[in-house]
């Protein structure tokens, strides 16, 4: 307890040991390392720890608690009070959940599941009991095996089936030697921009567009061109007229987050044009894979690179669960020993046990039957979700695992975002996913996933007075 409060004292102050001790713990729960209830150690067990006199840490504690911050009784010790947390101070105070509900970066880390959450699967509809029996029978062989590292790269068996499924669902042809695990996508990204070493250089990014992503480049000293999206994705052509140079381009061509748009033929092959010609590189985030609900999922566009440019992403966090932090990273051939080199040093795959009880999950076909669940799930409730919406005269249409709701002139989205999540909803603000403020639109993003039928129509009634109130 003494090293989680840091309390160090010096003899040759003139502050008493008891005021030093008083003001280490008072700083300790205006800071939240002590939280109301935690327990503090007895007066008897703190003095042998700090080496002071009994009497000393008493006279600590009466101080405490004349203050109201601790209070001691016989059965429950001494724990900080209920009282505590009005001594924090205000810009502590003003930490909480809606603070980080009010960065887009931490939209997908809230706790939840919400209704419309997005980033999320439908936690109801996972096949629980049968991958915790996967997972338990893969983690006690794992401790059983003999003592070695894993292979950084991953487990062979999981970057085999990823290859398999990837040839029949996206239409990539790799071989299991060119497949990275990762941890969830932001690994992934992370090993590839340590990769392909583009510093100071500039990178295309989709405007609107997944923030953390765009922040991401950002803190690997990339220049950020945002390039504007229309109904066939990223403008390809605007990007070779205000950024020809560029080093790298982050797209989402399966479909685009968030507005939804598939990138069409002509800009992919103009895209990939480009990049062999430029000597650049497309970070293809294929966040939702053949998760595509109104129609046969377009192929990635990794399928289509024939110069050995498009660096493929994917992840487990949309189709099995985020829990996991399993990403991919599909490389073209001349970058596998360089990826090798990178992930050896700098960033290991996640541990064998889960790695194992995915493949296993893979291999005997569970994975295909679940997405093909879930697909259907997920179209069933976007299509009430729609119908909800529309009942109540708002303009929204579908975009992936989305719907995305435009709203009045002059509404504040963000503020409707963060009155929501006090009512058990949580929407994402449109607005916040563009690059700047002469660009933004705004809007509404309600996740399909957590958007189950039965609390859809409440939940909408609820939207409905909220923006409202702020429009």
């Amino acid at each position: 307890m003494t090293s989680i409060l840091d309390l160090k004292l010096d003899r040759a102050s003139r502050t008493s040991l008891a005021e030093q001790i008083r003001l280490g713990i008072t700083g300790a729960i205006e800071s939240g390392v002590l939280v109301p209830g935690a327990r503090l150690p007895s007066w008897i067990d703190l003095a042998a720890q700090l080496g002071v006199a009994r009497g000393t840490v008493r006279t600590a504690y009466e101080r405490l608690s004349d203050a109201q911050l601790v209070i001691s009784s016989r059965a429950g010790g001494t724990r900080v009070s209920d009282h505590a947390a009005a001594a924090r101070p205000r810009a502590e105070q003003a930490r909480s959940v809606e603070t980080d509900l009010r960065s887009a970066l931490y939209q997908h880390f809230l706790p939840g599941p919400a209704v419309f959450q997005m980033g999320v699967p439908a936690s109801d509809c996972f096949p629980a009991p049968l991958f915790a029996r996967l997972r338990s029978r893969a983690a006690r062989d794992e401790v059983e095996a003999p003592a070695t590292y894993p292979d950084p790269r991953g487990e062979h068996e999981l970057r085999r089936e990823i290859a398999a499924h990837l040839a029949l669902s996206r239409g990539i042809e790799c071989q299991p030697s060119q497949v990275f695990i990762t941890a969830g996508f932001t690994g992934a990204l992370g090993v590839t921009l340590r990769v392909i070493q583009a510093e100071g250089r500039q990178a295309w990014v989709e405007n609107p567009g997944f923030l953390p992503s765009r922040r991401a480049m950002a803190l690997s000293r990339l220049t950020i061109v945002p390039i504007p999206v229309d109904e066939d994705g990223i403008d390809v052509g605007y990007g070779e007229a205000h950024a020809p140079d560029a080093a790298v381009a982050l797209v989402t061509a399966g479909q685009q987050a968030p507005l939804g748009p598939t990138l069409s033929l002509g800009r992919r092959v103009q895209l990939l044009e480009w990049a062999s010609r430029a000597d650049a590189w497309i970070i293809e985030d294929d966040y939702l894979g053949e998760l595509q609900l109104r129609r046969r999922a377009a192929p990635a566009l990794a399928s289509q690179d024939r110069a050995g440019r498009v660096i493929h992403i994917g992840s487990f966090s949309k189709t099995l669960s985020p829990t996991l932090r399993l990403g991919f990273v599909v490389v073209p051939p001349g970058l596998v020993s360089r990826f090798e080199e990178v992930v050896a040093c700098l960033a290991s795959a996640p541990g064998p046990a889960v790695q194992m009880a995915t493949a296993e999950f893979m291999r005997d076909g569970h994975y295909l039957r679940h997405l093909r669940r879930m697909k259907r799930i997920y179209a069933a409730r976007s299509d009430a979700l729609l119908a909800a919406l529309d009942a109540r005269g708002f303009q929204a249409y579908a975009a992936g695992l989305a719907v995305v709701v435009r709203l009045p002139d002059g509404a504040d989205d963000q503020r409707i975002a963060r009155e929501a999540y006090a009512y058990g909803l949580a929407p994402a603000p449109l607005s916040a996913w563009f690059c700047s403020a002469s660009t933004q639109r705004s809007g509404l993003l309600l996740g399909v996933a957590t958007a189950i039928e039965h609390q859809v129509p409440a939940a909408c009634d609820r939207l409905q007075q909220l923006i409202r109130k702020f429009s």
